[in-house]
């Protein structure tokens, strides 16, 4: 069986996802001990809107993606209300 060559784009798209994944899970984070910081919700919504628009192209030239960091939240952050998901 060969190994399918897989081009450099691929590589670049998909750093450069991890990269605003990253930055989505830290600003969780920060926003789970400060939910009313609307400065930080408004730069979580702008990386999760940038990471739904690179994940669809991406999804479009290369096949799917396990979504993470796609949803938008209101002020406050939601997150700390319950029930979570593993709670229902």
């Amino acid at each position: 069986m060969s190994e399918r060559v897989l081009p450099e784009a691929y590589y670049k798209q998909l750093r450069d996802l991890q990269a605003v994944d990253f930055v989505l899970v830290e600003l969780t984070l920060y926003l789970d001990t400060h939910p009313d910081d609307l400065s930080v919700l408004q730069q979580y919504n702008q990386f999760a809107h940038k990471r739904m628009h690179m994940a669809q192209q991406f999804e479009m030239e290369f096949g799917p993606l396990m979504p993470f960091g796609h949803s938008f939240t209101k002020a406050p952050w939601q997150w700390v209300e319950t029930p979570w998901p593993w709670q229902v």
